[in-house]
């Protein structure tokens, strides 16, 4: 299964593709980066277009995406749902299925703990995937880190669906 994971922004949008039945590689990461001086239309235009030339190279299955989070910053906030909604225009469009995760689903799952911190987070993303060096920059290792959460999401509950009575 190929997974491309999203971790939004509307000046700097993470990607990061990986496949994994059993164990789980790196296809490939980047990070889609547009001047803030913009206009914001504009940049979501490049970011749809973008994100489909991505969709279109590496074929992935699904598409994971990390949901906003909102904090004490609206407009920030905002600007992200912005992104990901044009993410997923993107997916949509090319009839893949879309999932959703929290940033701290996203850091339980790849590190244990859902208050960890950038730097905890492309470590344990570099381990799991066999890296030598940290994924850069954070915003690619944060879409791996996307994507190898919603793989092991997956791996369990094709689990718990296989192993659990109804």
């Amino acid at each position: 299964m190929r997974i491309l994971g999203i971790d939004p922004g509307t000046v700097h949008l993470g990607y990061g593709v990986v496949d994994g039945e059993q164990d789980i590689h790196m296809v490939t990461c980047g990070v889609i980066s547009l001047p803030s001086r913009l206009p914001v239309e504009a940049r979501l235009r490049s970011l749809y277009d973008r994100v489909g030339t991505v969709i279109a190279e590496h074929k992935p299955n699904e598409v994971a995406i990390e949901d906003p989070f909102v904090g004490h910053n609206i407009r920030s906030a905002f600007a992200v749902g912005r992104a990901q909604a044009v993410t997923i225009l993107a997916a949509a469009n090319q009839g893949l299925p879309i999932y959703y995760y929290s940033p701290a689903k996203i850091k339980q799952q790849i590190t244990g703990y859902g208050q960890s911190d950038k730097q905890q987070i492309q470590e344990m993303v570099r381990i799991q995937l066999g890296l030598t060096d940290l994924p850069q920059p954070s915003d690619a290792a944060d879409a791996l880190a996307v994507a190898i959460c919603h793989l092991q999401q997956s791996r369990m509950d094709r689990w718990l669906t296989e192993h659990i009575p109804k």
